[in-house]
C-alpha cells in the first residue's frame, strides 16, 4: 500500500464500500404487500409498526430475512444444499445491501419433551463437562451425566494377538450414560387406563378401540387380522395371551395381502407415536385422549430428575448436577461464581457469562430443568436471544418479532437496553413492535398500513419517531394514547375461591377471584400468574382457558376450516343444490384433480428453490369446474371463500343464503377484529396477532361461565386494544366472568378488579401483593405494577 493511500485512509476519506449503508427493497409483493419500495439504514435500530395484518412480518421476515437466508444457503455446495430446506425466492423485484440475518422469533422451542432450558442453551453441556472433571466420585465422561444417553453394557469373547500367538478371553464392556433406566430420561412414568383404550363389550371389527385414528376400516383392521388377533370376539373374552398380544406385543414382521408390515402392541405403539411428543404440540383431540387415558406420575426411582443413581451420586461442594439444574438460575449463577478451580477456569468463565445473561435478559427466575415446551412465546424468544448477547459478530442483521411480549412494563426498559447494545456493536436491528416504549427508542420507523389484510400492504410513513408522532397515520394518532381509570367498576356476583395454591413458585396462596366482572392478573414475568391459573383455575367446570399456544394448520387450512365455519357452509350449498356436502371441500371430492385442491402447482427443482405456480386448470380456485356451477345466493363456493368476514357476515344473515350457524361464527370473527380476513386465506400467511385472535374467536364458541385469557393483547396494535376491551366488556355484560393475565396498562386501567402477584420473579414472587380496584392500586403505588399504572394513566406521582 502506498503512503498516499495510507494518508487518505487516516484522514477518514470514504471509499465505495462505505456507501453501502442502506438495505433497499424495491417492488415487494409478498402476501399483502403492494409493490412497496423502502430504504432501511444499516447499523441502526429500525422499528416496523402498523396494525396487525398490515404487512410488517411479510416485509421483515418473509422478504428481507428470507432472502438473506436463501442467499446464504446458495453459497454452499449442491451436495450440502441437498440436506437443507429449499427456500423459495420472495416475491420482490430487487433487494440490495443485505447482510447475514439472524432471526429471533416467537416460535416455541420445539415439541421434544427431552428438551429443557439447559439443553436448549448449552448450559447443561457445560455443567456435564464440569462434573466430569471435578465431580466426586468420578464416574466417567460428560455422557455419564446426560439424561438422554442410556447406559450400555456388553460381554463376550475377544481375541488377543501377540506375534504369532492368539488367545481368546472373556471381556465386559460398559459405557455409562446418565439416563434413568426406569423412566428413560423423561422424569415421569405413565400408567394406562385400559378402559379408555377400548370397549371390552365389543369386538375389534365392531370398533372396540377408542384410540384416535385406529379405525378398523383401514390398514389397522388388516394388520390386526394379519397378526392373528380374533376380530369378531369381544375383547372382554380374550385370553391372557390374546390380550397381551393386543396390548404389549413386541414388534414382529407380518405379511398382509402380500405386503411386509410390522405389528406392534397398542401400548408401545402409543408410547412411540403420542407420548414422544410434547403435550403442548399435540392436536386437540389427541391431547384430550392422552389426558383421559394416561396418567403421568413422577418417576419413583429418580424422583423426576431424569438421571441415573450414578449421576446423582457424583457431587461438587455437596451438590449433584440435578440439584444445580433445579436451582433458580440467578441462584445458580451465584453458586458458580463462588467456585474457584484454575484447572477449569475457561469453562467457568463461559458458564458464568451464560448464566449472567439469563439474569440480564430477565429470565433469572427460570431453572435449567424447566421443559422448553412450557416456555411462553416471550420467554422462548428471550431464551434464543441469550446466545447473541456475547457474540463477537458485527455487521449482521438481527430480526426480532415483538421482543416485549410477556414483559411487564418494568422489564421493557431492560429489553430496550439490550436492543441498543446490539445496535451499538455495529449491527442492523430490525424490530416488529407495537409497544410505544420500544417504538420510542427507534432511530428509524417504517409504518405500514393503513389497514389490515387487503386494506394494508403500503408504506404510510418513513422517518424518525417525532415525525411518526406528527404524521396522519393510525400509529401516529395512537402513539401517545393513555387510558383512563373507569369512574365506576362492576360489583362481583360471587367469587372463585383459590386456597393453598402452591404450583411452581406460589407460596400457599389464598385468593378470591371475583365472578361477573373483568378481573386482571398482573405482576412481573415469572411472578406466578400463569401458575395460579394452570394450577388452581384451569380444569374447573365451566372454565375455558384461551392460552398463547400457537394454532396449527397446513397451507390447506384457513379461517373457515379452523373455526368450523366451513361445515355449515358446505351443508347449505349441498341442501340448496341437492348434492353431497363433500363436493364443496377442496380437500375432498370437490378438489381440482390437477392441483389436488391446493390451487397451486409446486415444482421441486432439487437443490434449487421450489417453484410455485397457479394451477391452470382451476385458476387457483381449488375446485372442479362442475362444482363451481352450484351456487348459493348467487355465489359459488370459491366466491364465498374469497369473501372477507364482514361481507360474508351480511351474505349469510338473510335471503337465500341465510345460514344462522355460519352467521354466528362470522360474528365472533368480526368481534375480535378479523373482519378483513378472507374466509379461504391460508393460516400460514396470518400474522401472530391474527392467529391468536382467530383462536380466541374459535374458543369463544365453547360453553363456559368463566373465560381465562392469557395476554390477549399479544400482537395487537395500539388502535386494536380498544376494540379488544370492547369485546371483553361484551363478554362480561352477557353474564360471563373474564379473568385476564395481562401486562398492558390499558387493560389494567379498564379492569374492575386487579390481583397483583410478586413482588419479584421466581422465589422472589409467588405472593399476592395487592387485590382491589385499579384506582386503589394507583393510589397506593405499593407495587411495581401500581407505579407503572399510575404513570400510564397520568396520575400525579408526587406523594
Amino acid at each position: 500500500m502506498s503512503t498516499g493511500t495510507r494518508t487518505d485512509t487516516d484522514q477518514g476519506s470514504r471509499t465505495v464500500a462505505d456507501t453501502h449503508d442502506l438495505i433497499r427493497v424495491e417492488g415487494a409483493r409478498e402476501n399483502n404487500l403492494k409493490d412497496i419500495h423502502v430504504e432501511i439504514p444499516k447499523r441502526r435500530l429500525t422499528v416496523f409498526t402498523g396494525v396487525s395484518g398490515s404487512g410488517k412480518s411479510s416485509l421483515v421476515f418473509d422478504t428481507i430475512a428470507a432472502e438473506s437466508q436463501r442467499m446464504i444457503n446458495e453459497t454452499y455446495s449442491a451436495f450440502v444444499q441437498g440436506f437443507m430446506p429449499t427456500l423459495a425466492r420472495p416475491d420482490v423485484d430487487r433487494l440490495e445491501g443485505l447482510t447475514t440475518a439472524i432471526i429471533v422469533d416467537q416460535e416455541r422451542m420445539g415439541a421434544n419433551p427431552r428438551s429443557t432450558v439447559g439443553t436448549a442453551t448449552d448450559a447443561n453441556a457445560l455443567l456435564r463437562i464440569l462434573y466430569s472433571r471435578l465431580g466426586q466420585p468420578h464416574i466417567g465422561s460428560p455422557n455419564a451425566y446426560s439424561f438422554n444417553i442410556p447406559t450400555v453394557r456388553a460381554s463376550g469373547a475377544i481375541t488377543i494377538e501377540r506375534g504369532e500367538r492368539t488367545r481368546a478371553e472373556k471381556a465386559t464392556f460398559t459405557r455409562l450414560g446418565g439416563m434413568c433406566p426406569r423412566c428413560e430420561g423423561m422424569g415421569s412414568v405413565t400408567d394406562f387406563d385400559l378402559t379408555a383404550l377400548y370397549d371390552d363389550t365389543r369386538s375389534l371389527s365392531e370398533g372396540a378401540l377408542t384410540v384416535p385414528g385406529y379405525s378398523m376400516e383401514g390398514w389397522y383392521g388388516r394388520i390386526f387380522a394379519g397378526a392373528g388377533l380374533p376380530m369378531a370376539k369381544p375383547i372382554g373374552t380374550f385370553t391372557k395371551k390374546e390380550l397381551h398380544k393386543l396390548l404389549y406385543a413386541e414388534p414382529e414382521k407380518i405379511k398382509v395381502e402380500g405386503i411386509n408390515l410390522t405389528y406392534e402392541g397398542l401400548i408401545p405403539k402409543i408410547q412411540k407415536s403420542m407420548l414422544s411428543k410434547d403435550p403442548e404440540a399435540m392436536q386437540p383431540h389427541i391431547r384430550a385422549f392422552v389426558d383421559r387415558a394416561i396418567t403421568f406420575t413422577t418417576c419413583p426411582e429418580c424422583d423426576g430428575t431424569r438421571l441415573s443413581p450414578e449421576a446423582r451420586s457424583s457431587r461438587i461442594r455437596g451438590k449433584n448436577i440435578a440439584e444445580l439444574c433445579a436451582m433458580q438460575i440467578s441462584d445458580l449463577a451465584g453458586w458458580v461464581r463462588e467456585l474457584d478451580e484454575p484447572s477449569v477456569a475457561p469453562l467457568l468463565t463461559g458458564l458464568r457469562h451464560l448464566l449472567d445473561s439469563f439474569d440480564e435478559i430477565g429470565l433469572g427466575y427460570l431453572s435449567l430443568d424447566r421443559p422448553a415446551g412450557t416456555l411462553s412465546g416471550g420467554e422462548a424468544q428471550r431464551t434464543k436471544m441469550i446466545r447473541h448477547l456475547g457474540s463477537s459478530l458485527t455487521d449482521v442483521t438481527y430480526v426480532f418479532d415483538e421482543p416485549t411480549i410477556g414483559l411487564h412494563p418494568h422489564d421493557i426498559a431492560r429489553m430496550n437496553t439490550l436492543l441498543l447494545q446490539l445496535r451499538d456493536k455495529g449491527n442492523t436491528v430490525l424490530v416488529v413492535e407495537h409497544k410505544p416504549e420500544t417504538i420510542a427508542i427507534a432511530d428509524h420507523v417504517v409504518d405500514l398500513g393503513p389497514g389490515a389484510g387487503t386494506q394494508g400492504g403500503t408504506v404510510c410513513f418513513e422517518g424518525d419517531v417525532e415525525g411518526l408522532r406528527g404524521s396522519d397515520t393510525v400509529t401516529g394518532h395512537h402513539l401517545d394514547d393513555r387510558a383512563r381509570l373507569k369512574e365506576s367498576v362492576r360489583t362481583a356476583a360471587g367469587t372463585l375461591e383459590v386456597r393453598g395454591a402452591a404450583t411452581h413458585n406460589l407460596k400457599d396462596v389464598d385468593v378470591d377471584l371475583p365472578l361477573g366482572v373483568l378481573c386482571v392478573l398482573t405482576g412481573v414475568a415469572g411472578s406466578g400468574k400463569s401458575s395460579l391459573v394452570s394450577g388452581s383455575v384451569a380444569g374447573r367446570d365451566g372454565v375455558v382457558v384461551i392460552d398463547q399456544g400457537a394454532i396449527r394448520g397446513s397451507r390447506r387450512s384457513n379461517p373457515a376450516t379452523y373455526t368450523g365455519l366451513l361445515d355449515p357452509i358446505r351443508k347449505a350449498f349441498a341442501k340448496a343444490n341437492g348434492v353431497k356436502p363433500a363436493l364443496f371441500s377442496s380437500n375432498s371430492e370437490g378438489a381440482c384433480p390437477t392441483c389436488n385442491g391446493a390451487g397451486v402447482i409446486y415444482t421441486d427443482l432439487g437443490v434449487m428453490a421450489t417453484v410455485e405456480s397457479t394451477c391452470e386448470e382451476c385458476e387457483g380456485r381449488r375446485f372442479q369446474a362442475a362444482v363451481l356451477e352450484y351456487t348459493l345466493g348467487g355465489k359459488n363456493i370459491a366466491e364465498v371463500l374469497a369473501m372477507p368476514v364482514t361481507e360474508a357476515e351480511e351474505f349469510f344473515a338473510d335471503g337465500a343464503a341465510r345460514t344462522p350457524a355460519a352467521h354466528k361464527i362470522l360474528g365472533r370473527l368480526a368481534d375480535v377484529g378479523l373482519g378483513y380476513l378472507s374466509l379461504g386465506q391460508q393460516l400460514t400467511t396470518l400474522s401472530g396477532g391474527e392467529r391468536q385472535r382467530l383462536k380466541l374467536a374459535s374458543q369463544m364458541g365453547e360453553r363456559g361461565e368463566v373465560y381465562v385469557l392469557d395476554e390477549p393483547t399479544t400482537g395487537l396494535h395500539l388502535a386494536d386494544v380498544e376494540q379488544l376491551l370492547g369485546l371483553l366488556d361484551r363478554l362480561v355484560d352477557s353474564g360471563r366472568s373474564v379473568i385476564v393475565i395481562e401486562h398492558h396498562q390499558a387493560v389494567m386501567a379498564h379492569a374492575d378488579w386487579i390481583v397483583d402477584l410478586g413482588p419479584g420473579a421466581g422465589h422472589d414472587g409467588g405472593r399476592v401483593v395487592f387485590e382491589g380496584p385499579p384506582a386503589d392500586l394507583v393510589a397506593a403505588r405499593s407495587t411495581l405494577t401500581g407505579e407503572y399504572l399510575a404513570a400510564y394513566v397520568g396520575a400525579d406521582l408526587a406523594r
